[in-house]
């Protein structure tokens, strides 16, 4: 048995196809690291997994659904380029399929697909010598093209492969084939799905997140940590920077006006993130912000902190809903860490009543009481580093 894996848009991209095809590859050996003996092989149109023990099939699967660039993925028998080895062959994937589904009766489907043109039998008629041979041998089956309860799948290539099982995967194009980005990260639901989304487009990601002891726990620290080892088992090795922004917090807490202490705080954020960035080689800033969930996401807002920046500032999530962001949270596995009641920066020192639509040169008026370049350097400086994989 093998894994036969379909890709996604790489099929687009013409003679780049063998650049991103062999990043694909590698992100595929990635993911299936923690196994050993297997070879990852490129076919036509497809790659495929050898060398992975039956018993071990659902656990690689489950690796390999998470990896981006990929569309779908099934357990498959190899069978030689002969109808009666394929009808056979079918055979025994059939009865295996349905004692492991415990159906005694039930309606399916073949469909078969020739890539292999020159196979002397068209896909019609492979689907009807399968599908016949299968009635024949199997009690309680019935042919169902429109409804059917399951699908047996045949395609002739390199050799045939059968199969019926297809498990969809995340999509997307492959692991670092889009450059870097510096992802602000919180320990919410929002930053993580936003990481997520722009890493699934083959942007690597490092990630920075302001942590401010003694006002938020330690707890608080490892569930992020929590969080960016979800996004870095689709995303790959993740370089995550922990910024001490106590300081800065104290500072602007002491001498800025209280309305615009978040917006104040936010283009710390940037600067610091943007500083890290260029350290990093990233291109660009990832945040999770939706216009208009909280006050610092008003437009006005935004144009307000990313104002100290210069280079782009991604937000994959701005048009979304909140309903839709946790939906994808819950499907990547971040969800119920993000839920966990562990405080994270922006909630200490919250004014009552935050500024909705700020004023751009009233908050540089308001912030240049403070020593920005300094506390921004010391920030950077006293950065912990931590590599998750």
């Amino acid at each position: 048995m093998l894994l036969l894996i379909r890709y996604g848009e790489i099929h687009l991209k013409g003679l780049n196809r063998p650049y991103f095809e062999k990043l694909q590859r590698q992100a595929i050996k990635r993911a299936l690291r923690g196994f050993s003996g297997f070879a990852v092989e490129k076919g036509q149109g497809r790659f495929y997994v050898t060398g992975i023990g039956e018993g071990d099939m659902p656990r690689a699967v489950s690796a390999v659904k998470k990896v981006f660039g990929l569309h779908s993925v099934s357990p498959a028998v190899e069978m030689e380029k002969d109808m009666d080895a394929i009808r056979e062959g079918l055979l025994a994937v059939t009865r295996e399929y349905m004692a492991k589904k415990g159906m005694e009766q039930a309606s399916f489907k073949v469909e078969a697909t020739r890539a292999d043109k020159r196979f002397p039998l068209r896909s019609p008629d492979i689907a009807a010598q399968v599908g016949g041979y299968l009635l024949e041998n199997i009690p309680g089956l019935r042919v169902d093209v429109h409804d059917p309860d399951f699908k047996v799948y045949v395609e002739v290539r390199e050799q045939c492969y059968g199969y019926c099982d297809v498990f969809p995967c995340v999509g997307g194009m492959p692991q670092k084939s889009n450059g870097r980005a510096m992802l602000l990260l919180s320990g919410g639901i929002d930053s993580p799905v936003a990481g997520f989304s722009i890493a699934k487009r083959g942007v690597e990601l490092n990630a920075v997140h302001y942590h401010s002891f003694p006002y938020t726990s330690e707890a608080a620290k490892q569930k992020v940590i929590g969080l960016a080892k979800i996004v870095a088992g689709y995303a790959g090795r993740m370089h995550l920077h922990i910024v001490s922004f106590t300081e800065i917090q104290t500072k602007i807490h002491e001498k800025c006006p209280h309305e615009m202490l978040v917006l104040i705080m936010r283009r710390f954020m940037m600067r610091i993130a943007q500083k890290l960035a260029q350290a990093n080689e990233c291109k660009a800033i990832v945040t999770g912000e939706s216009i208009g969930q909280v006050a610092s996401q008003t437009l006005e807002s935004l144009v307000v902190t990313d104002e100290p920046v210069s280079m782009p500032v991604f937000r994959p999530l701005i048009g979304m809903d909140k309903l839709e962001i946790i939906e994808i949270a819950r499907r990547i596995g971040t969800y119920e860490t993000s839920i966990l009641p562990y405080e994270d920066c922006c909630t200490v020192f919250v004014p009552k009543h935050p500024q909705t639509k700020p004023k751009l040169q009233e908050i540089i008026q308001a912030e240049s009481v403070l020593d920005i370049d300094g506390l921004v350097e010391q920030a950077v400086r006293e950065t912990e580093r931590i590599v998750l994989d």
